[in-house]
């Protein structure tokens, strides 16, 4: 694709790389075909190829709108365009750069502006996200309806404190153990903890927030400050000889394996923990002796994440892995697509989000399985507001194969 940036963005590091990821697009339409906002708009510009020309106005100096702002907040950064692109266009790393330099150009309402911050202060924090639910009920009478449908109703999890395996193997990983998760769902990394107990791994827990949620609402200083203080809390254990820092949720895992493009080159070189998700660290071990017990719950359908399938690159991964253990995965259609959860998409947008969970939850249910598994904790969350069944996250699954001497009768948190 030809351009031409204005000098200003000529000499700047965004526009530069911008630019180089302009030029890699042949605008041949492709990504639209796998684009969920295209699939339900059927408007150019809630696509990738219209956005594409969107950002390369602002680039370029040419005449952009807070409709133009709409339409990049219509975008879910699902990747699905990325992994149908023939070029291999950056679009999500293009995505980030156009919505940064629109927020220095308009000005969102003041609604909008407190969302986000709202959103930016509490779910990076567990302790934050705990008193919020506490205040629910009185917050669901007094906030405006579009706000109060957004709001969630899922219980919170107990305290998994004290079921923690202890460190007792030579090989040592990290988690990263905050965020919405940790206060939500901390069965989750406790259910980690507990797999790779069994397959010989020690699991550290450490707290903080990978930094996503700044990162996609447009405040890129924030992520930053997130970043550098979590590569603090790994620098000991890193020295210390842990193998790697990981994470249950693959949007936490996509975010920390981009940390050395988002930091400056000599902070970035400091980050040099290997990033995995647990699912890529499940499907590297020894499984053999592991299988399912209860056939009678063996049909599920998966979905698969976004940040898995497309961030990561991983499709069929995890699939693979509940097939080897016994389980049987229902077929599911338009499995490329998003759920509508996307971070904080479903707050934000909501109604093209709900409309994005209908059409996810009947191509789970099309096959009648007896529950749902995800990878994700934002899929997860968002799934199981609406289906008619229980919706779980995988390890839940994988945990129910234990060799015999390590199974555990474990009910930690109710899955529906």
């Amino acid at each position: 694709m030809q351009t031409r940036l204005t000098v200003e963005y000529q000499s700047s590091r965004a526009g530069q790389r911008a630019e180089e990821i302009l030029r890699a697009c042949v605008h041949c339409g492709f990504c639209n075909a796998t684009c969920p906002t295209y699939q339900l708009l059927a408007d150019e510009l809630d696509g990738p190829r219209g956005r594409i020309y969107l950002i390369k106005q602002i680039f370029e100096g040419q005449s952009v709108s807070q409709s133009s702002q709409q339409h990049l907040d219509r975008c879910l950064s699902c990747r699905s365009c990325e992994t149908t692109c023939p070029s291999g266009v950056r679009y999500s790393e293009l995505l980030e750069l156009g919505r940064t330099e629109l927020e220095k150009k308009f000005q969102r309402p003041w609604y909008e502006q407190g969302m986000r911050w709202l959103l930016r202060k509490i779910l990076p924090y567990s302790s934050r996200v705990r008193r919020l639910y506490q205040w629910l009920p009185l917050l669901r009478v007094i906030v405006p309806p579009k706000i109060r449908a957004a709001m969630p109703t899922v219980a919170l999890a107990e305290n998994s404190e004290s079921c923690w395996p202890a460190v007792r193997h030579a090989r040592r990983m990290l988690i990263l153990d905050g965020c919405v998760q940790e206060a939500l769902r901390a069965d989750i990394n406790l259910r980690a903890a507990r797999v790779l107990d069994a397959l010989g791994i020690s699991l550290i827990r450490v707290a903080g927030c990978c930094g996503a949620v700044s990162q996609h609402l447009d405040a890129p200083a924030e992520a930053r400050g997130f970043i550098r203080q979590n590569i603090a809390r790994w620098q000991p254990w890193q020295d210390d000889g842990v193998e790697a820092i990981l994470s249950t949720s693959s949007a936490c895992s996509l975010m920390m394996k981009d940390y050395q493009r988002l930091l400056p080159a000599k902070v970035g070189d400091k980050a040099r923990l290997p990033v995995r998700d647990i699912s890529e660290v499940i499907a590297g071990e020894d499984l053999s002796a592991w299988s399912l017990a209860d056939k009678d719950q063996a049909e599920i359908a998966f979905h698969a994440p976004c940040t898995l399938q497309h961030g990561l690159g991983q499709p069929g991964l995890v699939e693979g892995i509940l097939e080897g253990m016994g389980f049987v995965l229902k077929p599911v259609s338009e499995s490329h697509l998003c759920c509508g959860a996307a971070g904080t998409y479903s707050l934000l947008q909501p109604e093209l989000s709900q409309a994005l969970l209908a059409r996810k939850l009947a191509a789970l249910t099309a096959a009648e399985p007896l529950q749902l598994a995800t990878a994700n904790i934002g899929c997860l969350l968002h799934l199981a507001e609406a289906a008619d069944r229980p919706v779980v996250h995988w390890l839940q699954l994988l945990e129910r194969c234990l060799p015999v001497a390590e199974r555990h009768d474990f009910h930690l948190h109710p899955t529906k």
